[in-house]
């Protein structure tokens, strides 16, 4: 063994391999570490592009969803007529028994390459059965864009494709294909905007006067838990239900004179359609929410249906089993819960990593609690759901029940699901996103800071509340917008605490107490699930799906883009904390 290694610490690292080149030594790469740079930068591109690719996906697939298509219709080898939109194209292999009867050309042209098919939605449910029909094309005998082809979009049973025939008004029918379109564009304005009016009275009118008698029955329940069924008090809310009842009659009986009337003048019109394969079909106007010439349309055309799609999908109700109409109740639900969520959970958050990093001694309690946080983080959202549920539900709100809406009984008012239920239970969720942040952000103030406060003679408080907060205030906000992240796409929990399939009632009002935040409600990410899972049509549903999903997205997007905006703005102020 030479001198050299027998001087050299066995502790001591070994010398960069180096070649000779030309008479130039040159350094290994791998002592430069520039194989692990291209691997960590591989990484993080790949990353990079799957979340493209999803983003990309999504906004495609949730963008092209209300884009009107044109409308075809086949005529099949067997005498089948089929219309409707395209919906998707694809290559197979047909079977064996598909290729007989075809001529021999045909069967070796197709058993040479691959045969295509084409889905188009038919819809008519009613009267088919199905909404979709695949057709290959080596079935079909004709083809043709009928120029007078409507698609309809119904209130109930989703859309329907046919060429009108006649214009209905007070039976008599006004024939002829241009002749009934212009007629169903002149008077159904006037239909729909009865129908909303309609709408009206059924759901705000009678409800406001259902409510009414609601509170005067649960009054005369509270003065005779109060006192007795013969107390004054008792009488005197007994005799306060009377002239409710009596002002409900009247008050009923108007509201329903007036719906009938309405009712009348909306059953005078009527569009006559006749389907693909002949079969005619009289539609009451009441029922179209929306309806046009798909292959009359032009491109400004299509914009038109493409913006009043979106439009109605963003402030409208659901119907037809949540596969049309809009999501605002679940817009509104998302964003509510989040919010109440954040408000609720960065207060805790905050108090707790400034107790762990300002008051608490550091020792074997203080490291449980932070062992106990960061297990926490990874506890299965369900499990939450589940506390929610058994806590929040069945303890706190059977207890407010008892305490403050006995009357209400057996009825439950807070011991059920509801909205600040739910948030509660995404705030425990979050929690340790919001704690581990902050307790960062608090460190990360220079000690420099607090000791030059406490030389002034300032308190602990005062030093955290005047230095030590306003400095951690960013990464504090950091921790928000992870929670906002977390919070608004979990559905988990939600499906125990409160949100629900349908609830197009908003839980806010313009009369006290304003704000229900017992009410259930509707969420885009378990909307996402029902849609996926639960719809009676999941072909129908799928683009609903993608659009819903980029609403969630943008959604997220723009809460956190605030929260980024005001974190930005406090980095500004406080600069000098980096």
């Amino acid at each position: 063994m030479s001198e050299l290694a027998l001087a050299r610490p066995r502790s001591a690292p070994r010398p960069a391999r180096t070649r000779r080149a030309g008479g130039t030594r040159r350094t290994s790469l791998f002592a430069h570490g520039e194989p692990l740079v291209w691997l960590t930068g591989g990484s993080l591109g790949i990353a990079l592009a799957m979340i493209a690719g999803l983003l990309a996906l999504v906004a495609w697939r949730g963008g092209a969803t209300f884009w009107p298509g044109r409308v075809l219709a086949v005529e099949t080898t067997d005498g089948q007529r089929f219309m409707g939109e395209v919906a998707a194209l694809e290559h197979y292999a047909p079977r064996g028994e598909l290729l007989e009867g075809l001529s021999a050309e045909a069967r070796a042209e197709i058993e040479a390459g691959r045969a295509r098919r084409r889905m188009l939605r038919t819809e008519n449910q009613e009267l088919t059965g199905t909404h979709y029909q695949w057709v290959s094309d080596f079935e079909i005998a004709r083809e043709w864009h009928p120029q007078w082809a409507l698609v309809i979009e119904r209130l109930t049973r989703g859309r329907f494709y046919g060429m009108p025939k006649a214009f209905l008004v007070d039976g008599v029918a006004q024939p002829g294909e241009a002749e009934a379109w212009r007629l169903f564009l002149e008077h159904h304005g006037a239909v729909r905007e009865r129908w909303r009016r309609r709408r009206e009275l059924e759901t705000q009118d009678i409800g406001r006067v259902s409510q009414a008698l609601e509170e005067a029955r649960l009054d005369v329940r509270e003065a005779e838990l109060e006192g007795s069924s013969g107390s004054a008090a008792a009488e005197l809310a007994r005799r306060r239900q009377g002239e409710v009842e009596t002002w409900a009659a009247g008050e009923n009986a108007r509201i329903q004179a007036e719906i009938e009337a309405l009712q009348r003048a909306n059953d005078r019109y009527a569009l006559a359609l006749e389907t693909a394969d002949g079969v005619g079909v009289e539609m009451p106007l009441q029922e179209i929410v929306r309806a046009y010439p798909a292959n009359q349309l032009g491109t400004a055309g299509r914009l038109g249906v493409y913006g009043s799609r979106w439009a109605e999908f963003l402030t409208d109700e659901p119907r037809n089993s949540n596969n049309d109409g809009g999501v605002l109740p679940a817009i509104f639900g998302t964003v509510a819960m989040t919010m109440i969520m954040s408000f609720l959970v960065v207060p805790f958050g905050v108090l707790a990593a400034m107790y762990l990093r300002e008051y608490a001694k550091p020792g074997p309690m203080v490291s449980s609690v932070r062992i106990a946080i960061n297990n926490l983080a990874g506890v299965p959202s369900i499990v939450f759901g589940v506390f929610g549920l058994g806590f929040f539900c069945y303890i706190v709100g059977a207890s407010l029940d008892e305490l403050l809406f006995e009357a209400r009984l057996p009825n439950p008012t807070f011991g059920k699901g509801g909205l600040l239920w739910a948030s509660l239970t995404l705030a425990l969720l979050t929690l340790p996103v919001v704690i581990v942040p902050s307790e960062e952000a608090l460190a990360a103030v220079p000690g420099s800071m607090r000791e030059g406060s406490y030389a002034c003679g300032a308190t602990k408080w005062q030093t955290i509340r005047r230095i030590v907060l306003p400095r951690a205030l960013p990464g504090i906000l950091t921790g928000m917008i992870l929670a906002i992240a977390r919070g608004a796409g979990e559905v988990a929990p939600l499906m125990l605490v409160g949100a629900v399939k349908l609830a197009p009632k908003l839980p806010v009002e313009s009369s006290f107490p304003y704000v229900h935040s017992e009410r259930s409600f509707m969420h885009l990410g378990f909307h996402i699930y029902d849609l996926g899972f639960q719809s009676q049509n999941s072909e129908a549903a799928k683009p609903m799906v993608f659009t819903t999903t980029l609403l969630l997205i943008a959604i997220v997007v723009v809460l956190n883009l605030v929260a980024i905006w005001v974190r930005a703005r406090l980095r500004r102020r406080y600069r000098g904390v980096g």
